[in-house]
This record gives structure tokens, sequence and C-alpha cells, in this order.
């Protein structure tokens, strides 16, 4: 009996951990900023189980029948959480504090677990031998969850079957006792019944939970969901209404299919018909192909390399016919290659080569910096090793986000490509479904604004460019920090810009 006990160490472990994981993942989805929601999910669950922990004194007499509700109860509310959190996003009033009610609920009765367990075992197994085990399996559990929730759990079942699978877990874990130790059970027949309904409940939510997902995604965006997946990266989700096509990532919008040739063409054309030739070109992010279908409208294009570190995106949007003719098959093109990588790291390896290549036009087409781990693709740091892979006539250009709703953050990144050696040419054009938006040209040497632009393009042209270059006293620049990777400067101005135009 003591050895499955000491299996019970284990799934109970991994399951507490998941249930963290899923906590601060899916706060990071719908919140933002990833370091801040995880760092605070971790902290407010691991005081909860120390309250748990403490709580345990209290509990002298049935510590079978004890430890039986609190698989139960863990089973029930950690197995759910996902699922209603991602439902009633949009219908509380506030949903950190359901979030960190939840989180502290679970972490309370995790925290009873394995005090619990070690009380329950004392008399079963040598003191020494106690301690050691029921740990050694405690770690071994975490250790195995840290691994499975990235490789396994999120691209593969995704948040909310993955907690109603660890809740069922759980669930099975107070069964186990009940038929192991029967005779050591009171109330063996209710606390039997409640398990077995608990069961029930999460085996239902697990079979529908791609249901669920539907329905609270649903209420969240405009328009019909066609396609929703979620990577290990990031949370895929294309609605359409009419001809109206929409990609989010993690609930943010990235293009509307009406209106995405202002922000492509405006994003592309200034860097592209700069140049006197372009034969190698370099896109970081743009796993749709928008920004390569303008970069492949110029025949002395030779080769372009995109750099996208979701293989997720750059799969369907080179496999779906719809989303095919949108980007004009720009990514089944014999001139591309594409590398699903993260960039940063792809271009620290690129430094360390020897013979490296020269790119002459480098399109960055990244989310915007709304957390740490995107944050660093703006730092002072990625933009010198951008430099790297430029020679002297080499053009860059970053989205920028809107220089209207996020000034501060707008001219951050202006300021850190200034920092890092280049000259700067900021602009911005009119996107309906974003409002104003922000681009930053970076070169060796000063930007010369071209004569002319490709015929058939259906906004950007030599007037309008003239008026992108100019900025209103309300997006005039500001003075900012530089964005390090140690500060992460540009994080806080954008959340404390972005989340001020979203309360109003």
């Amino acid at each position: 009996m003591a050895p499955l006990l000491l299996v019970s160490v284990f799934v109970i472990a991994t399951c507490g951990l998941v249930y963290e994981l899923i906590a601060g993942t899916l706060a990071s989805y719908l919140l933002g900023d990833s370091v801040t929601q995880f760092s605070t999910v971790i902290g407010c669950y691991l005081f909860a189980m120390g309250i748990g922990s403490w709580l345990t004194r209290y509990v002298t007499k049935n510590l079978l029948g004890f430890f039986i509700t609190v698989e139960i109860l863990v089973g029930l509310v950690g197995g759910c959480s996902a699922a209603v959190l991602f439902v009633l996003f949009e219908h509380v009033y506030s949903f950190r504090l359901l979030l960190y009610g939840i989180v502290t609920v679970i972490g309370i009765l995790v925290g009873f677990e394995i005090p619990l367990l070690l009380q329950i075992l004392k008399d079963r197994l040598e003191f020494k031998d106690l301690v050691s085990k029921v740990f050694s399996f405690d770690y071994i559990g975490a250790l195995f969850a840290s691994i499975l929730f990235p490789m396994v759990l999120v691209p593969y079942l995704g948040l909310v079957r993955s907690g109603f699978l660890f809740g069922i877990l759980n669930t099975l874990v107070a069964l186990l006792v009940i038929y192991l130790i029967k005779d050591e059970v009171p109330a063996r027949r209710l606390h039997k019944l409640s398990a077995f309904a608990t069961l029930m409940a999460l085996l239902l939510g697990f079979v529908y939970s791609e249901t669920i997902t539907s329905l609270s995604e649903t209420s969240t965006y405009q328009g019909n969901i066609i396609y929703a997946r979620s990577s290990p990266y990031q949370r895929i989700v294309l609605t359409r209404q009419a001809e109206d096509v929409r990609l989010y990532l993690n609930g943010n919008l990235q293009f509307s299919s009406v209106d995405e040739y202002r922000y492509h063409e405006a994003l592309v054309h200034p860097v592209m018909s700069a140049l006197d030739s372009t034969s190698r070109v370099l896109i970081i992010g743009g796993g749709d192909g928008l920004a390569l279908r303008e970069v492949l409208k110029y025949p002395s294009v030779q080769s372009v390399t995109l750099v996208d570190l979701d293989p997720a995106m750059t799969e369907l949007f080179s496999s779906n016919e719809m989303l095919l003719a949108l980007n004009q098959r720009s990514l089944l093109s014999p001139k591309l290659t594409i590398h699903n990588a993260d960039a940063f790291l792809w271009l620290k390896e690129l430094q360390a080569k020897n013979s490296r290549p020269r790119f002459d036009a480098i399109i960055i087409d990244l989310p915007d910096p709304s957390n740490f781990s995107v944050g660093k693709l703006y730092s002072i740091t990625f933009f010198r090793l951008l430099r790297s892979v430029m020679d002297q006539n080499s053009i860059a250009v970053v989205q920028s986000t809107s220089p209207l709703v996020a000034r501060k953050s707008f001219w951050c990144v202006n300021k850190t490509l200034e920092a890092a050696g280049f000259f700067t040419a900021p602009y911005h054009a009119y996107v309906p479904s974003f409002g104003e938006w922000g681009y930053v040209i970076a070169s060796p040497r000063p930007y010369q604004r071209p004569a002319s632009y490709p015929g058939g393009l259906r906004y950007l042209s030599v007037e309008t460019a003239d008026e992108m270059f100019h900025f209103p006293m309300d997006m005039a620049r500001v003075e900012t920090k530089i964005q390090r990777l140690d500060n992460q400067a540009l994080i806080h101005y954008f959340d404390d810009e972005w989340s001020k135009y979203l309360i109003y």
C-alpha cells in the first residue's frame, strides 16, 4: 500500500505544478506581460501552499478521509480552473480577482497534500525513508510536469483540456485511496459518490473542452471563429465576418484582411523602393506571409529568409487555400527559406560564424512589445545583432506600435535604434483596424526617400509617403529611456499606455 501512496505523491506533484503553469500561461495569454503574470501567479500559489501546509496542524483525526476530500476538491477546482477563467474573462468585473482567488484556493488545497501524506505514511515507513521518498517523488513529479507542459500538453491538448485531464488524475488518486484502505475510511460511500460525481463532471469537461473554449472565444471575438489552435508559443485564432478575415494571437488583433494592405505596403515599400537593387531580404516575424507578398513584388529579389518562431503560423499560412489567396501564395515561393527559430538566438548564431550573410533589406514584422519575451527583440542588444548582418547600404524597418496611443513606446523604439548606431527615419500610417500605426526605418547612413513606388499599390504613393513622415503635435517626439535587456523600459511604457487606452 505504501508504494502506491508514494506513486500518488508523484501524481499529485505533477498535477499541482500543471495547475500553476496553466494559471500563469492563461494569465499571460489574456493579460499580457508574461513575466509579471507568471511571477505573481507563482508567488500567490506558493504563499497559498504555505497556508495550506500550516493549516494541516489542525487536522488530527480522520486523516485519510480529509486527504480524499482534498484530492476531490483539488481535482474539481484545478481541473475546471482553465475553463472557468476562459469563459468568465469577458464577464466578470475583476478578472484578476477571480484569477488569484482560484490560484489561492488551489494552492491551499495542494498545500494540504504532502503534509497529510507524511502523517498517513509515518507509521508505515521509517522516518528517514519517509521524508526522502516522499520529497523525491514530489520533485520528480514537478520535473515531469515542467517538461510535459510545453512539449505535450499545450501544443496537443490545450490549456482547458489539460486542466480537466489533471483534475481527473487527482480524482483517481482519491478513488485509489478509497479502494486501497477501505477499512480505514469513514463515510466511505459518501466519499466514493463524491469522487465518481467529480470524475464524471471532469470527463464531460475533457470531452467537450473544445466546445467550452469555442464558446468562450465566440463571446470574445467579432465574427465567426473559423480556426483556433494553441501552439507551444501562442493561441492562434482566425475569425471571419462577411469578407473580413482577422488573425488574433493571444487575443490581440494582428490583421484584418479588409485593410491589411495599408499596413504591409507602409511597412515594406519605403525600404524596398529606397534601395537601388535588393537581392537578399530578411523578414523577422511575418509568419502570415503578407509582408513577404509585398517583398516579392520586386523582381530583383533573389532570396528571402523568413525567421518566425512558431511553425504553426507558417504551416497554417502556407497550407490553407483561403490564406494562400490572401498572401498570394508567397510562403510557397522557391525564393523563400523559412527558419522557425527565436530571431534573437538565430542572429547570435549567425554572428558567431565567420561567413555570415549580408542582407540588403530587413523587415521586422513582430507582435507589439507587450511582454518580455517579445521585448528582447526590440532591445539595443538585438538591434546591434541586426547591424552584424547589414552593410553600409542596407536598410531595416521595425513595426513600432501606435505613436498616438503609445507615444512613449514608439519613440522608445526610435531612441533604442539610434543608441544602437543607426540613423532613423520614423513614420506612421493610418490603418482603420488599428488607427495611427508607427514604423521606424534604421540604416547605417541617412535614409533617402524613394522617388517612386511599384505600380499596382492600393495605398502607398509618393504623395501619401510625404505625409507619413510628418508627425503632428500629439505624436511628436518625446524623451524616453533606451530599451535594454536588463530593464525592458519599453514593456513598461507599452503596458501603461495601452492599458489606459483600453480602459477608456
